[in-house]
């Protein structure tokens, strides 16, 4: 069976492992704890809330990535943009290890299915 568009949530709730509720906390845990790079700027006070707002209307308009318009405006400098990605990605929480923070799940268990959903992926 191909899973390639099934998440691991879904892959979860299918098997009756977790519930509707259990992917909601998670997914508030992850919306709290997973700042996108935009808000770290803004919270470091390195981006206004106005540039912030100019950099999205431009993604929207374009094809170019968040990085690349904020740079090139003059907004955040390569350096800082560095620092960014490096705090977003030591502070990402992602959905199993929500799983078990929430107390969905065991780490054990998360280890165990999350290795079952990434075979039948690659089937």
């Amino acid at each position: 069976m191909k899973m390639h568009s099934l998440s691991f949530g879904l892959f979860l709730l299918e098997r009756g492992l977790i519930t509707r509720d259990d992917i909601s906390g998670a997914g508030a845990l992850q919306r709290r704890c997973n700042s996108k790079i935009g808000e770290l700027a803004v919270k470091r006070e390195w981006l206004t809330p106005a540039q912030l707002r100019k950099i999205t209307s431009l993604q929207e308009e374009s094809s170019k990535g968040f990085d690349e318009i904020a740079v090139n405006k003059g907004y955040l400098t390569h350096s800082q943009l560095e620092r960014l990605l490096e705090e977003e990605k030591i502070n990402y929480v992602f959905f199993g290890e929500a799983m078990v923070r929430t107390g969905a799940m065991k780490e054990e268990e998360v280890i165990k299915y999350l290795k079952e959903f990434n075979r039948l992926k690659l089937d």
